[in-house]
């Protein structure tokens, strides 16, 4: 008999027992006491849900007590006590103004309303409505979110003004597993138009992340792992031209499933050229420029070409991926795999890149003769599994256990004149478990997390040595509900290790044929650099519903960070951005580099955030306001120096000649962050709705010195006209004048985009269709990005009209 007790406490413990089942008869209204239908109703922790009927009833099976979640579209999310004894339920939904999207990445179900930290989530059409072919071009326009735009092939988000390594890319919640943080000629393996929605955390989210996420996360949902049972054929396709590159776009998503087993399949090709600018003059060494749609020349005309095309932007990309799961009661498994082959051009290299795109890669005789020696362009190939399982044991401690695990290869080759010249290799494993759980009056999520990239730089023009990371962590959070009041702690330990080899301790990718052609010593050594970092990060905050349709919330965050490989050990010419990389661990002395790697200190920020939401009503907002001090800030300078790669020394850099590439060192400082991000939005009627967005972001080191490349603040205005079936869009954006600039660095002039949208909704034999066009930049601005790092060389793209059809059947 003790026995039994004791094997039947301990089953109850780990959550692998199910309590008597109860059932509760419930009714969902609206303000006004008429029926909502389609309401999602469920267990909070739960994944089953169930959903209204068109009078707004549902019936819900529960065996144990806990928290019901009601959501539905445009209404405010409802959360309401229950326990297996209650039989009848009656919940008011009130209108919102903002829509309420549940975030995945959140970990504990929560909404977009519910976060303590600043979320925005794009989804459905109006995702699809965004999307370009990078996923920094797709993000730019929200309030605190930027692109590092390297031409339109490759640009990453930037978030209060971070990018590379401190923002997190994730796939589903997994580390998108690329080599984008490393630099921005590397495109994301990320595509909007095959996802379900797009989160952008903003702020610090190491909890759950790791240290990676100490700017912010973006994470990509897609659907390659059902985790819905399905019961019949479902797709959606989409086909669309852009007048700016003559790009094509065709995708595919189809889904079906029979007794809880499915399978989703996604498919995309795009093609496009090189993209059109509004005509500029830009001198034979490229480094100035002059807006000439008035027809006006200087009088250095001869000493300058008119360019109407930004050369070498072409992208060629295929993306494929198929999963497969099986979805119970309280059991879900899946599994997926994905594939990505893109090629793309990499815009400052002269060549005419229809001979390598089109002709395999072989080089042709032509009349520019030398020029082929210097046609750049990169082949990106990526295969990636994944899996998922999810067991929901339905207890009254234990609500659902998950694990997701990752295993990428990925291959970035850079290739000039028809000759791989570097190949960036990572492969990556990852795992992540977490239980979910309610203990008295808390409900967290505790778990193991677990990362590991093996990354290779092979070639004479591998600016960072190959090298191993590794990390491994234990995190926690937890939230309690006190009245109007939800408090939020969490903490998290992460060991990160970094085994470096092949180091270069002076000048990087010598040949040394010359030196060793008159008998001079060689100057090149290699080493190995293995090091250690405990990472550990805490964070506390509170969400206020302080009266009904209002809410604050206050967040503090300690995180700390570790410098990546490319950060600490970069030493070589990097091809693409025509630069040469200098690691944190070198110092330069009269001329020369030396390896001196020692007290190199984490990354340490304390962050406070602060936001105002009213969501009810016809006026509506979103208001965050953030201070971050960062100690030993990592950022990449320009230096006084430029690497001679025929002398293979450095020369200052007044003494720079055309094959001299500037030198970029990587350095350290104390920062501050901050700044305002706000979305408001007033509906003149239920068909019209008015907006302005817009964000003031600042990072300052303690000298007085600015962050190279600081995104330019913006100020938007929109309007959204719902006429029938139509929808319509105009939006007008203005970029400030970005004059906080950094050492080398020159003032980039304000300017504006204006863009329009047309939508028409219609069916044919239930499959609902968007007919659309939109128009970007309609008054064909040339406009510079001052967070590229070829700003003066590629503009921002001229005027387009983007075609398409769009079908769900």
């Amino acid at each position: 008999m003790k026995h039994t007790l004791l094997y039947a406490t301990i089953i109850s413990a780990l959550g692998l027992s199910h309590a008597q089942a109860a059932q509760i008869n419930g009714q969902v209204l609206n303000e006004n006491k008429q029926p909502v239908s389609g309401a999602s109703i469920h267990i909070h922790g739960k994944d089953k849900a169930v959903y209204s009927d068109e009078n707004g009833h549902f019936t819900l099976n529960i065996d144990a007590q806990g928290q019901l979640h009601i959501s539905k579209d445009d209404y405010i999310d409802q959360r309401i006590a229950i326990n297996e004894t209650q039989n009848t339920l009656v919940v008011e939904l009130l209108k919102s103004s903002i829509e309420t999207v549940t975030v995945y990445a959140s970990g504990l179900h929560k909404t977009n309303m519910d976060m303590a930290s600043p979320v925005t989530v794009l989804s459905g059409d109006t995702l699809k409505n965004r999307s370009q072919a990078t996923l920094g071009e797709t993000l730019k326009g929200l309030p605190g979110v930027n692109s590092t735009y390297f031409g339109p092939v490759s640009s990453s988000p930037i978030i209060r003004g971070l990018d590379g390594p401190r923002v997190k890319v994730l796939q589903n919640g997994l580390d998108s597993s690329d080599a984008s943080r490393i630099g921005a000629d590397h495109a994301t393996t990320n595509e909007s138009l095959t996802a379900q929605q797009i989160e952008v955390l903003r702020g610090p989210a190491t909890l759950l992340y790791g240290s990676g996420a100490i700017g912010g996360v973006v994470n990509i949902v897609d659907q390659r792992i059902p985790t819905d049972q399905l019961d019949e054929f479902q797709g959606a396709g989409e086909i669309r031209y852009d007048t700016v590159s003559e790009g094509k776009t065709a995708t595919i998503n189809l889904a079906t499933g029979k007794n809880g087993f499915n399978v989703n399949l996604n498919a995309l090709r795009r093609q496009s050229e090189d993209y059109k600018i509004p005509s500029m003059h830009v001198d034979e060494h490229h480094d100035d420029h002059e807006e000439t749609q008035g027809g006006e020349h200087d009088s250095h005309e001869e000493s300058h070409e008119i360019v109407d095309k930004i050369e070498n932007t072409f992208i060629d990309s295929t993306i494929f991926d198929f999963g497969a799961s099986y979805v119970a009661e309280h059991l879900t498994f899946g599994v997926s795999y994905g594939n990505i082959n893109t090629e793309y051009g990499i815009p400052g290299h002269e060549h005419g890149h229809e001979e390598h795109a089109h002709e395999g890669h072989e080089d042709e005789e032509h009349d520019e003769g030398k020029e082929a020696e210097h046609n750049v362009y990169a082949l990106l190939e990526q295969d990636r599994w994944q899996a998922l399982a999810v067991y929901t044991p339905h207890n009254d401690i234990v609500e659902k256990v998950e694990a997701k695990l990752g295993y990428t290869q990925y291959q970035h080759a850079e290739i000039e004149g028809g000759i791989i010249g570097t190949i960036f290799k990572n492969d990556t494993n990852e795992a992540r478990i977490s239980v979910e759980h309610t203990l008295g009056q808390w409900h967290g999520v505790a778990g193991y997390h677990f990362y590991r990239s093996d990354y290779e730089a092979l070639g004479d023009e591998a600016f960072s040595p190959s090298s191993k990371t590794s990390q491994n962590a234990l995190f926690v959070l937890q939230e309690r509900k006190v009245g109007d009041i939800t408090i939020e702690l969490g903490a998290r330990y992460e060991q990160f290790k970094l085994d470096a080899t092949d180091i270069e301790l002076e000048h990087g990718h010598d040949t040394h044929s010359e030196h060793e052609e008159h008998g001079e010593e060689e100057h090149h050594e290699e080493s190995s650099y293995n090091e250690t970092f405990d990472n550990l990060s805490l964070s506390a905050g509170l969400v206020w519903n302080f009266a009904p349709g209002y809410s604050s919330s206050f967040n503090v965050t300690h995180s700390e960070r570790a410098p990546s490989s490319a950060e600490l050990l970069s030493n070589g010419l990097h091809i693409s951005t025509g630069t040469y990389d200098l690691g944190l661990g070198y110092e330069i002395e009269d001329g020369e580099i030396h390896f001196e790697p020692e007290d190199i200190k984490q990354e340490t920020a304390n962050n406070f955030d602060l936001t105002f939401r009213k969501f009810s009503g016809d006026f509506g907002f979103t208001v965050n306001l953030y201070y971050n001090q960062v100690d030993n800030f990592y950022f990449q300078q320009a230096t006084e120096y430029a690497f001679d790669s025929h002398d293979h020394e450095l020369v200052h850099i007044s003494e720079d000649d055309e094959d001299a590439a500037a030198v970029y060192q990587y350095a350290s400082q104390d920062a501050t962050l901050y700044g305002l991000e706000y979305d408001l939005h007033y509906a003149i009627s239920p068909d019209v709705v008015l907006k302005v967005f817009g964000d003031h972001s600042q990072v300052q080191f303690d000298d007085d010195s600015y962050l190279p490349r600081l995104p330019a603040n913006k100020l938007g205005s929109a309007v959204n006209w719902n006429i029938q079936d139509i929808k319509l869009t105009a939006s007008v954006t203005h970029y400030f004048e970005q004059d906080k600039i950094a050492f080398n660095e020159s003032v980039t002039d304000s300017y504006n985009l204006i863009d329009l949208g047309a939508d028409y909704q219609f069916n044919i034999n239930k499959v609902d269709a968007n007919l659309y066009v939109n128009i970007n930049n309609l008054t064909d601005e040339l406009a510079f990005s001052h967070s590229s790092f070829i700003k003066d060389i590629a503009p921002l793209p001229g005027r387009n009209i983007a075609l398409g059809i769009r079908a769900y059947f």
